[in-house]
């Protein structure tokens, strides 16, 4: 049981005990903030990196849906080598083909970096007229330019899944939330194999616009890591 005290807002008022017990069960929020920390400090031995200083981009795309936007629940995967690039995996469930599957062109070690501060914001844009694809879906779009928390770092490339990556995905498939190494054979140069999956809301803007947002498990509204598909 614990014991709670209301301060109250009356001065001079005595100091109420409330000696009721209180149900606050936060065993899963903890298991869960565990995991996401461990794939940062599996690839990050120290925390000398600095944050960007840069929001111009992240910034904009951070104000939210329009009352006319749809969300649904999605499942997210991050994964990739500790030394090489990481590539994320959008499921309708752990145990479906990917309906979208992009490589970035950043180390896995620098997204975790960026992910030690808490606050993940990833845009992806394309430009219609540059790249002609201002009539196909946003999922069929082949490049990208890639901002990760306001600073542009490259490009990410969508591609046909592989069967290394189906070993991938299908070692995880009873996973639905969680982070940390995959047990996989031969040992690879690039170091161990990581992953973070988590359920993500997909939140539909319009047919130039969507992202993604981590849900946390218990439900909390606070947002850790967000991916952003704009054509501009």
């Amino acid at each position: 049981m614990r014991t709670m005290i209301d301060l109250g807002s009356q001065r001079g008022a005595g100091i109420h005990i409330i000696s009721t017990a209180t149900s606050v069960d936060c065993a899963r929020e903890v298991r869960f903030r565990r995991s996401f920390r461990s794939l940062v400090e599996c690839m990050v031995p120290c925390c000398g990196f600095q944050p960007s200083s840069h929001h111009s981009l992240s910034s904009d795309t951070d104000s939210s849906s329009s009352s006319s936007s749809t969300s649904t629940t999605i499942t997210g995967t991050f994964f990739g080598y500790r030394k090489g690039r990481v590539s994320f995996c959008l499921q309708d469930h752990t145990r479906t083909s990917p309906i979208l599957l992009l490589e970035f062109a950043v180390p896995t070690a620098y997204l975790a970096r960026e992910m030690q501060y808490g606050l993940l914001r990833i845009a992806l844009e394309c430009d219609p007229t540059k790249h002609r694809f201002s009539s196909c879906s946003l999922f069929d779009v082949p490049v990208w330019s890639m901002y990760c928390n306001g600073r542009k770092v490259g490009f990410a490339i969508r591609r046909q899944m592989t069967a290394s990556d189906a070993a991938v995905l299908k070692l995880m498939q009873s996973v639905s939330v969680g982070a940390g190494v995959l047990p996989v054979a031969p040992k690879s140069d690039e170091g161990d194999l990581l992953y973070l999956r988590a359920s993500f809301e997909r939140v539909i803007g319009s047919v130039d616009s969507e992202s993604f947002h981590m849900i946390n498990p218990v439900g909390s509204s606070g947002q850790e890591l967000s991916i952003f598909l704009l054509r501009s």
